[in-house]
């Protein structure tokens, strides 16, 4: 994914904490519990007292955040002009939303579900039969509660955008407020860091700070982000947005729609561990592969030995030991220390216990 930053300036780079868009964070989380089981907590509490009318309601729209995050939940970036930031409040942003017209609405809730295209110009289901046919032909296919959607979203834009606000409106007061007033300060808090980041050291080093999947190329102009998606936008005479997000770790989101202002939604700092490259994943994934080093993190589990203790108790040669510990420590698997004359070795169980319950169960048995 790339993003064309010619002939932007410093001033027009901006790091603000959108409430609508960790509200739609926050339904993704409850819709999609498996996607976040560090929120699982939050979620059962949320819907073990949500309204069961709307509990209902949520279902009519889920698809609008459920397995992706629709672009309804960031307005401000739709607002001619591309210079518009997030408002403050929900009611700010919600407003925001009202200004966008009906063509965007649209374009914007349907756009993954009934795959209009994204980062070009185009007409729109509601100005092009074809296209519209073509919508309600693929919502159908994914159910009667996203076609019943469908049909009311094109045949009355305004009542489903009155409906859409007062749902949001309603997630707030239900169980959101309580939520946003806990983060929000530690968005802000980041937000401010990443903006004295950006005003002391530049954008390239503020970029990559928010990932390491985030690079600038400043001869080209050129951001580009590693993503499964292709895509490209420009910001032109506009600004970019960069918008922390605690509920929405791991998801690093880039909006590059057609005539939208760029932004880039990306893990704040400090609420949740970095995730690793691919790279990286995959020489732990490599590394755990071989018998002997399972059975040295399980050693090193419980405590730190040297390589000479490890050699003794697995009856291997020193050199052997080292070469395996060698292909851990690259892995980031295992950390070392010096007592003395002796380096010790053990595993690093915050690391480990990322790739999952089963594997930390396993070694500490």
């Amino acid at each position: 994914m790339t993003i064309d930053i010619t002939g932007l300036p410093p001033e027009r780079v901006s790091v603000v904490p959108s409430p609508l868009a960790e509200l739609g964070m926050a339904l993704h989380a409850l819709s999609e519990p498996g996607h976040h089981p560090d929120l699982q907590g939050w979620a059962t509490a949320v819907s073990s007292r949500l309204d069961p009318c709307l509990a209902d309601r949520l279902c009519e729209a889920d698809f609008l955040w459920r397995t992706t995050f629709s672009d309804v939940f960031a307005p401000f970036a739709g607002i001619p002009g591309g210079r518009t930031l997030p408002g403050a409040t929900l009611a700010e942003e919600l407003d925001l939303l009202d200004k966008l017209t009906d063509e965007q609405f649209v374009h914007a809730a349907l756009e993954f579900t009934c795959q209009l295209r994204y980062d070009v110009q185009d007409p729109g289901p509601l100005a092009d039969p074809e296209l519209r046919r073509r919508s309600l032909e693929l919502a159908a296919a994914r159910g009667g509660a996203q076609e019943r959607f469908t049909h009311r979203l094109l045949d009355d834009p305004p009542a489903v955008r009155a409906w859409f606000r007062q749902l949001m409106l309603d997630c707030d007061q239900a169980f959101f407020a309580d939520t946003w007033a806990r983060l929000q300060p530690q968005l802000a808090a980041d937000a401010r860091h990443k903006s004295e980041l950006l005003r002391r050291k530049g954008l390239a080093e503020a970029l990559s700070s928010l990932s390491g999947a985030i690079s600038l190329d400043q001869e080209a102009a050129l951001i580009t982000v590693d993503k499964l998606l292709v895509g490209r936008t420009a910001t032109g005479d506009g600004g970019l947005v960069l918008v922390p997000t605690s509920m929405g770790w791991p998801h690093l989101m880039v909006l590059h729609r057609y005539g939208w202002q760029p932004s880039i939604t990306y893990p704040a700092s400090g609420t949740r561990p970095q995730a690793p490259s691919v790279e990286q994943l995959t020489r732990r994934l490599e590394a755990l592969a071989h018998p002997v080093r399972m059975r040295l993190c399980r050693h090193l589990a419980r405590a730190a030995h040297t390589t000479g203790e490890l050699a003794d108790a697995h009856g291997m040669s020193a050199p052997e030991i080292s070469r395996h510990l060698t292909v851990l420590k690259k892995a980031g698997l295992v950390t070392d220390c010096r007592r003395g004359r002796y380096v010790q070795h053990q595993l690093d169980l915050a690391a480990v216990a990322r790739l999952g319950s089963d594997f930390i169960e396993g070694v500490l048995r």
